[in-house]
């Protein structure tokens, strides 16, 4: 989770405008580090493994990225792009922590996985009228 949350504002170091608590570390290893982060890290993974555990069920899934965007839409005012962004980080993370297990194979789904998020994130932006 560190790597991914580290790897993610080292590539995309606009997104830590949205972060007061560790917007102003330039140290990748100091933001590993933050306990702010890592929570905030913890729960982005603990909301895809629920997605991931319901995708027989795209009414919790549904439920559950709208609520994610609409948080992130009208609480936090992150862009919706970052969404595409850390899901793809996501990827390249998984693919060199688990080189053997990301087959071709792993790597469609994961990619499925990675639209499904931006697709329905963003409609939950459109539903409450996010205006770029």
């Amino acid at each position: 989770v560190s790597v991914l949350s580290g790897r993610f504002f080292v590539n995309f170091p606009s997104a830590k405008q949205y972060f007061s608590q560790f917007k102003h570390m330039e140290d990748p290893l100091e933001m590993e580090r933050s306990l702010q982060l890592r929570k905030h890290a913890r729960r982005v993974m603990g909301a895809i493994n629920t997605v991931v555990e319901n995708l027989n069920d795209s009414e919790k899934v549904s439920s559950v990225l709208a609520l994610v965007g609409k948080a992130h839409a009208l609480k936090h005012k992150v862009e919706p792009i970052y969404f595409k962004k850390l899901t793809g980080v996501m990827l390249e993370v998984i693919a060199e922590e688990y080189p053997n297990d990301f087959t071709p194979e792993a790597h469609g789904a994961w990619t499925k996985m990675k639209t499904l998020i931006y697709t329905h994130v963003t409609a939950a932006y459109k539903e409450v009228g996010w205006a770029q």
